[in-house]
């Protein structure tokens, strides 16, 4: 009877698991006149806590350099616990790929703008996601590497 149970996806933290700011040049570096580049990199990971319980955890790693020198760099993990329970084993993966990540990210976004901003530079707004194509790009990427060392 239990796969007649109605299923469960509930929101049970959001939370700022990590943030950490450096600025390794400064004061030296904040006196240059030369536009700083943007490096952004982004990720996603899920944790089994219990038996449904998952934490699914964003991170961000923000690098400004002018030439080969560090402006500042951010690096922030936004996480979330989430009760999914009684959801169909083909969609778990979406699920913690894509939806949780979508609660998680708008939190992200707002702590790396504003550690930005606190830090004293202009903000850097990360771009919206679309989780669901990271997810599918991910999918392709598993299952190509699985073809490759079966050959």
């Amino acid at each position: 009877m239990a796969d007649q149970e109605n299923p469960v996806f509930q929101i049970q933290r959001v939370y700022l698991k990590d943030l950490s700011l450096e600025q390794p040049n400064s004061p030296a570096i904040l006196l240059e006149q030369e536009q700083p580049s943007v490096d952004i990199q982004l990720g996603v990971e899920a944790t089994p806590v219990a038996e449904g319980i998952f934490e699914v955890a964003v991170t961000a790693t923000v690098q400004t350099k002018i030439q080969d020198k560090t402006v500042f760099l951010v690096e922030a993990k936004q996480a979330g616990i989430f009760e999914i329970r009684n959801i169909p084993e083909e969609q778990m993966g979406a699920v913690i790929g894509v939806a949780c990540p979508q609660i998680v990210y708008p939190y992200l976004r707002g702590n790396v703008a504003d550690t930005i901003t606190r830090a004293g530079f202009p903000p850097v707004h990360l771009a919206e996601i679309n989780f669901q194509a990271m997810y599918e790009q991910q999918q392709a990427a598993a299952a190509e590497a699985i073809n490759a060392t079966a050959q």
